[in-house]
């Protein structure tokens, strides 16, 4: 490949990263809870049932803020059925993912595991089969400091300083067939507005996000958003996305340029956002909450792998295995993230543990890393400053993505996918700039040179790659090193010029310091 050259500049930015678009995701979901985060039995928990060797990894990958308890399971959850002593909480039958729900793990549970862990939690609230008083009570539970039944309710089941949870989510998916109660935009925009109004009443300092649509391929695409904002747009903060990709189709280079659909999901909300705010003659600009992203080959998996007979608890199902290239893609979507900072300020890789997710454990054993962990791990640990604004000199390939939707499979062409995927972070605080770089060829290296304007005392600090021989290949309970970042050679620093060599399909990661 010839060279490929990029521009940065210290003085010009996309905008600054909160803190809050590094989170991830715990449902009850499979084995993500029960055998994931929480196994009283375990050789490694501790006095609350944690699994030490989880939390340990958690912190490594430094996730910044939890969302819970869904998902597909909180348009069915009573929060109620998980508080107080566990002898007696109910067993519920979950009817999102078929299996029996025994509440030993709640909302309490869940905020001492976050505390543990140094996370910020997200809670969801359900607007499918409960609505907004079921909402305000949980809110007067976790966040009135007492004086009230509820309130004083928290502190009899043993947790006496309110939790203090500012972000809120408005249900779930609320457009989706596969939702409790789903809703028709006009419904969802009028309980969304009134669960708002209440909540704010108990609490006004907390924030709100309401559901867009489940993903840019429905078929009420964005009449859906202008119908629920025009609802709920003075009483909310957020409003939220969701994206899982895929490679069904066996398409490598269209898999990895199906980030930059991401894009382009990112850039038509943020217009539909500020549209309804036009139309109102307001200032106000809504964020964007990606609060559910990741690969997911849910679709080659539809029936066999979510239906378990018997309604078991904590069943084996989603339980993906990533793969080299799954981690590529997913590299990719870290780096739309973080190219879209100015708007995208919360964002939740799903799942957590063992469904969809970075961690895998065994019951009763180990737990290691999945591929996609280590992306995740380089994006949440140093992403975090300003995103300077790239432009790129790159070669490009035209491709064709496709998402398999049963009857009604949808292809979305990508014509100028660039072969070099970018962002450039500068932490101010700690005085280093960091360059997160996906070479999407799938056989030719990469030799890029950057020019960081501005940036005059530039230092190598530390340089990885990602990559193996083997697209194919995975981490596991028996080779759970066999996909790991190595030390990236080929880069020279010059005053404001890095030159840099990037293998064949290859996550890049390179710090400097920038005095």
């Amino acid at each position: 490949m010839r060279k490929v050259e990029a521009l940065i500049d210290r003085d010009f930015a996309v905008g600054e990263t909160d803190r809050r678009l590094f989170g991830a995701f715990v449902e009850h979901l499979g084995r993500c809870v029960y055998g994931g985060i929480y196994e009283p039995t375990h050789p490694t928990a501790d006095a609350h049932g944690f699994r030490g060797d989880v939390l340990a990894l958690v912190r490594e990958l430094k996730p910044s803020i939890m969302r819970y308890p869904g998902g597909n399971f909180v348009s069915g959850y009573n929060w109620e059925d998980g508080v107080g002593p566990r002898e007696g909480r109910p067993r519920r039958l979950d009817l999102a993912w078929l299996s029996t729900e025994t509440n030993e793990f709640g909302t309490n549970e869940f905020v001492d595991w976050c505390r543990a862990a140094d996370i910020e939690p997200m809670l969801a609230v359900n607007l499918g089969t409960r609505g907004s008083d079921a909402a305000r009570n949980l809110l007067e539970y976790c966040n009135h400091p007492g004086g009230t039944a509820w309130s004083d309710l928290r502190r009899q089941h043993g947790w006496e300083k309110p939790h203090g949870i500012k972000f809120w989510c408005l249900g779930n998916e609320m457009d989706g067939l596969w939702q409790m109660e789903r809703k028709t935009a006009e419904e969802y925009g009028r309980i969304a507005v009134e669960t708002a109004k209440m909540m704010k009443w108990v609490d006004p300092t907390i924030e709100l996000a309401a559901c867009g649509s489940t993903s840019r391929t429905m078929p009420t695409y964005g009449a859906w958003e202008n119908t629920v904002l025009e609802h709920s747009f003075d009483f909310i903060d957020f409003i939220s996305l969701h994206t899982y990709l895929n490679n069904y189709a066996g398409d490598t280079a269209a898999f990895l340029a199906s980030p930059d659909l991401m894009d382009a999901f990112i850039e038509e909300v943020v217009a539909m956002a500020d549209a309804v705010a036009a139309r109102r003659r307001s200032r106000k600009r809504l964020m964007l909450t990606f609060d559910e992203w990741n690969v997911w080959y849910r679709t080659r998996r539809r029936g066999k792998d979510r239906v378990k007979p018997g309604w078991p608890v904590a069943p084996h199902i989603l339980e993906e295995v990533y793969t080299m290239v799954d981690a590529l893609a997913f590299g990719g979507a870290c780096i739309s993230l973080l190219n879209h900072a100015d708007r995208v300020k919360s964002a939740c890789l799903a799942q957590l543990v063992n469904a969809i997710a970075p961690i895998m454990t065994q019951t009763g054993g180990s737990a290691w890393r999945q591929t996609i962990f280590y992306p995740f791990a380089d994006m949440s640990n140093l992403g975090r400053g300003r995103v300077l604004q790239s432009r790129v000199d790159c070669p490009t390939y035209a491709a064709t993505y496709y998402d398999p939707r049963g009857s009604e499979d949808l292809t979305f062409p990508i014509p100028a996918a660039p072969y070099l995927k970018l962002s450039v972070v500068h932490d101010t605080a700690g005085g280093h700039l960091t360059i997160f770089a996906l070479n999407r060829h799938l056989t030719e290296s990469m030799p890029l040179d950057l020019v960081a304007r501005g940036f005059r005392e530039l230092a190598l600090d530390r340089a990885t790659q990602l990559r193996h021989d083997e697209l194919g290949a995975t981490n596991t309970l028996e080779r759970p090193d066999n996909v790991k970042p190595a030390p990236l050679g080929n880069v020279t620093v010059a005053g404001e010029r890095i030159q840099m060599q990037f293998a064949p399909a290859s996550w890049n990661v390179v710090r400097l310091q920038a005095r």
